[in-house]
Order: structure tokens, then sequence, then C-alpha cells
């Protein structure tokens, strides 16, 4: 759940402003943690069925082939999305971890380390399924937690910058407004994990007497948790200190000690090398279903090689021609992070659960998308 996102959070507070800021980050914390939880009851809502992917529960609530055009396009966006941005964070941690370490050595152009970071998922990417990278996950859900709190401290620990400014650095109304929103497309997109809850769900065994919602709301209870220690403190304490000067990337923003700056990108690789492979397991299973259902490719080793490679090679291609951090988060969060998150949870859970009219839950969700409806 914790994503690289995190660490342009500070970044989304200086255009946002204190204010608006705070509100939009308690709120997004509570309106996607409500729909994460709509998300694990609807996977097992209809007797003796489970929606074990995100489009199949669409397909179930708006039909076989209107479920199809509406979930497929903006899941696809997400998940290849957030993998061209961690092929940027990766490379981009790699550069600075490098800089740090050896400031004395020749400097290294950003697509060379996105390549060095690519170059590990060619291998990565032929891992069978979720419970094969469970240690990989494991891995990036510490290291996570370990480089936002170095992240907070370190912002700490440098203190309050001299003449710091907590005003809107852009100039005219326009360029105000367009920051505001692109800075809650960065927000959106740190709350990005509703597009693979289904799958990873569905690795949970079930029974009617120990259904799988159970266990997996825990599981995403103490990520929320594990969400607020992160999230909170990197956006508040990192625009407190830093002001609208800081980086796109908070921990570009920080230099000293350099040890402990060299070992949180580190620990941004390890961790982007696992969320990378979260997301990209939906994208291959689409990819080599079509292939084999639809394009009558014959199922085999050969044609998970050439796919998983292609893919690979093809988001590396698109973080060199694009390695913009700031901007990719705040595009793709908007585009389809925010509605695959905060609304299509809501109109689904309307339409399969049917809540009583104008009780709780129908007004909740029917105020959270009316607007767009």
């Amino acid at each position: 759940m914790v994503g690289a996102g995190v660490l342009g959070l500070p970044y989304a507070m200086s255009e946002l402003g204190w204010g608006p800021g705070v509100t939009i980050l308690i709120l997004s914390w509570i309106i996607t943690l409500y729909t994460l939880w709509q998300m694990v009851e609807m996977h097992e809502m209809v007797p003796g069925k489970r929606f074990d992917r995100y489009h199949e529960l669409g397909q179930y609530a708006f039909g076989e082939k209107l479920g199809l055009y509406i979930v497929v396009p903006q899941q696809l966006v997400v998940e290849i999305g957030v993998n061209i941005v961690y092929m940027v964070t990766g490379g981009t941690s790699l550069q600075k971890f490098h800089d740090t370490v050896c400031s004395d050595c020749k400097k290294i152009k950003l697509t060379f380390f996105i390549m060095i970071f690519a170059s590990v998922h060619f291998v990565l990417s032929h891992l069978p399924d979720f419970n094969s990278i469970t240690g990989v996950s494991l891995a990036a859900a510490v290291m996570s937690l370990s480089y936002s709190t170095i992240a907070w401290a370190a912002s700490v620990d440098k203190g309050v910058q001299e003449n710091v400014q907590y005003g809107y650095k852009a100039e005219s109304t326009a360029g105000t407004v367009f920051n505001f929103f692109n800075a809650l497309g960065t927000v959106a997109f740190a709350y990005a994990g509703h597009n693979v809850v289904l799958e990873i769900q569905a690795t949970i065994p079930s029974t009617p007497e120990k259904p799988s919602k159970v266990p997996m709301w825990r599981g995403v209870v103490v990520a929320y948790i594990v969400v607020a220690v992160c999230y909170f403190p990197v956006a508040l304490i990192g625009y407190w200190m830093f002001g609208n000067e800081v980086d796109s990337d908070i921990l570009i923003s920080l230099e000293k000690p350099a040890w402990l700056i060299a070992m949180a990108n580190l620990f941004v690789v390890i961790h982007v090398i696992g969320s990378y492979q979260i997301y990209a397991m939906p994208v291959f299973d689409m990819i080599e279903t079509v292939m084999v259902k639809k394009l009558n490719f014959e199922p085999s080793t050969i044609l998970r090689f050439v796919v998983r490679n292609v893919y690979v090679a093809f988001t590396m291609f698109i973080a060199i021609t694009f390695p913009f951090f700031d901007g990719l988060l705040g595009f793709f969060g908007g585009f389809a992070f925010a509605p695959t998150t905060y609304f299509l949870p809501c109109i689904m859970w309307l339409v399969i659960h049917k809540p009583k009219r104008f009780s709780l839950s129908w007004f909740t969700n029917w105020r959270k998308f009316s607007p767009w409806n």
C-alpha cells in the first residue's frame, strides 16, 4: 500500500497549501480506506462466486462488454503508469545513491540508471505468480517504512530552512490552479492499492466458514496504519521544513547526513523493485490471456518470456523518454487513479449491494460520485 508516491507528498503540499493540503490528505486516507473495504467485501458478495480480477467485478456490475470497456482501460493505465513511474523512481534513486556515495565520480546520465534498474526486472518478471514474489514484497514493505522514516527524520534534523515560504510559487492564477490539480493527482497516485487488491485477495483460501475477506481486511487495516505512519509525517514535516522550495522527491532536497540519504535511496530502489512486480503481474496475466484465448497462441515458456521481456522493455523506454517524476505522478494520478480508487468502487457497490434508498450506505456512496454522474 505504501508507494513511492509518498516521496512526492511534500511537493504536493507546496502546491495545495496548509489548509487544503491537510484536509485532502486526511479525506483521501478515510475515503480510500472505505472504498478498499468495499472492494474486499465485493470479492465474494455473490454466493458461490469470487471476483478475482477488477474487470470481473466491473463486468458483473455493468455487463460483460460495458464492464470491460469501463474498467480494463483504466486499470491498464494505472498499472502500466505505476510501472513507468517506478522505472523513473528506481533510476533516479540509483543516481542519487551513486552521486551521494561517490560525489567526486564522473556524473552518469539518468538513462543508464533506469536501464540498470530495468535489468533486474528482466529476471524477476519471469516469476510465475504473486505467491512467488512474497519475499520481494516483504522486503519492499520494510524498505518503504524505512525510507519514509528517514525522509521525515532527516528533514527534522535539517530544520526549518532560512527564509522558508509557504505560499504558492505560481505567478498567475492559471498556474496556481494547474498546480493545485496536479497536486490532487499526486495525492491520488499515493493511494493506488485498489487496482490489485482483488488479485491479492484471490490468493487467500476461502470457505463459507472462513471467508477470505476476514484475513484480507485485517491486512488492509494494518497496511493503512502503516500508510498513516508513513504518509502524514513525510508530507507535513517535509513541507514544514522546506516550504515551497521542496523538490518533487523529498530525498532530493536532503543532502546530509550523506550515508543516511544514500541508504534511504537504496531502500527506495529495493521497494520499487518489489512494487513494480506487484503491478506488473496483472498486466502479464491480461496480455498472456489475450494472446492465448483471442489470438490462439500456444501457452508456453517462450510466450511468457517474450511477452514479459517486451513489457519491461516498453516501460523502460517510456521512462527514459519521459523521466519527470512529479509530472508523471500528477498525470497518472488524476487520469486513472482517481476513478479506480475513489469512484468506481462506490458505483459498483450501489449496483451490486443495492443499499436501501436514502440509507447511510446509499447516501455516502451516491454523494461521493454524484458530481460526476
